[in-house]
């Protein structure tokens, strides 16, 4: 450690004294020390802070136009509380008053001249050793922050992988390209932004809601993928996958799998109250359910299905305002229409 301090430490010298400056200059030299510059006037000590980023400054407090007191003023706005860069001050007021202001000022030491060599050398070499241990202590504390924030990095990519491979495995059995649950997300992203919600929340609802219909896997394939309409019987099992879906999705910690619990069991229900599996109507319905049931809904209407063929994207947009207020939520439609308006 000693070494690496001489060659690597950098020495600041602040003195108005020619000959206190040369005796410094001297002593570090025989001490192996190979980078140090000073100055004599302490209006230059801010420039030279900059340009040859010290790691220890030797500061003389009485000194024309600008004293020791002021120069670590000046330097208190350019050093980070958390950094280390020690200020030994090195004069001749022997006051404790002297001594007291220094160390309150954010002196690290403090030696009254004439001062001894050796100890001057050792009081040097001990604030160095401090100030690199700390360093290598950032160092590695900014080497274990980059592995949290890439270990977190990497845990969200999984956790999106799993909620898109979790969506395709429900949407892939009636609809081969899988991205009728991607489609749907983006257009509840466009929405609840038009609606005002937060970067988070927005965010959240978005791959939250790619998993509303993953209660499919729990509805058989003879009713799933029926190409006419369903009786009365096969309807009311259909319905099932939204409680079937609320059920797979329940008891996470995790946000995103919290709100798509409530969207998979909601997105259903109509503003009117005549939708399923609760009957909800209104407010009572969870916005996230509202705003995943229109985007749903204009999603299945433009694609073709088994059972049905493709609505026009005209054709679709007429019914939904036709069900404005009765199926959709007034607002969640208004923002549709915004959102429509921008791709025209």
């Amino acid at each position: 450690m000693d070494e690496i301090i001489k060659e690597k430490a950098r020495v600041l010298i602040v003195d108005d004294q020619e000959y206190n400056v040369r005796l410094l200059e001297r002593i570090l030299k025989r001490n192996g020390f190979q980078q140090y510059e000073s100055t004599m006037n302490p209006l230059d000590v801010m420039r030279l802070f900059s340009e040859f980023q010290p790691d220890i400054i030797l500061l003389d407090l009485h000194m024309p136009e600008m004293n020791g007191f002021e120069v670590m003023q000046q330097l208190k706005e350019v050093i980070s509380p958390q950094d280390y860069l020690p200020i030994l001050v090195l004069t001749a007021d022997v006051t404790p008053e002297a001594k007291q202001k220094a160390l309150s000022e954010g002196a690290k030491d403090f030696l009254t001249k004439p001062f001894d060599k050796t100890e001057v050398t050792l009081r040097i070499r001990n604030l160095l050793e401090t100030r690199f241990l700390h360093l290598q202590l950032q160092n590695q504390n900014e080497v274990l922050e980059e592995k949290v924030r890439e270990r977190t990095r990497e845990l969200q990519q999984a956790q999106e992988e799993i909620l898109k491979l979790s969506a395709r495995s429900a949407e892939f059995r009636d609809d081969d390209t899988g991205q009728h649950t991607q489609r749907v997300g983006q257009l509840v992203e466009e929405i609840a932004r038009h609606m005002g919600l937060s970067v988070d929340e927005v965010n959240i609802m978005k791959k939250a809601s790619t998993l509303h219909d993953v209660g499919k896997l729990g509805i058989p394939d003879h009713i799933l993928l029926k190409p006419g309409r369903f009786t009365d019987e096969e309807f009311e099992q259909m319905k099932q996958h939204t409680r079937v879906g609320a059920e797979i999705l329940s008891g996470s910690q995790f946000p995103v799998l919290q709100m798509a619990e409530v969207i998979a069991l909601t997105h259903h229900e109509r503003w009117d109250g005549t939708g399923y599996p609760r009957g909800l109507k209104g407010e009572e319905i969870p916005l996230a359910g509202r705003i995943v049931a229109l985007a749903d809904f204009f999603d299945a209407l433009t694609h073709e299905r088994p059972y049905k063929k493709a609505w026009s994207v005209e054709e679709t947009i007429d019914e939904i305002l036709r069900q404005k207020g009765k199926h959709f939520d007034p607002r969640v439609v208004d923002a549709f229409l915004e959102v429509v308006r921008n791709k025209v």
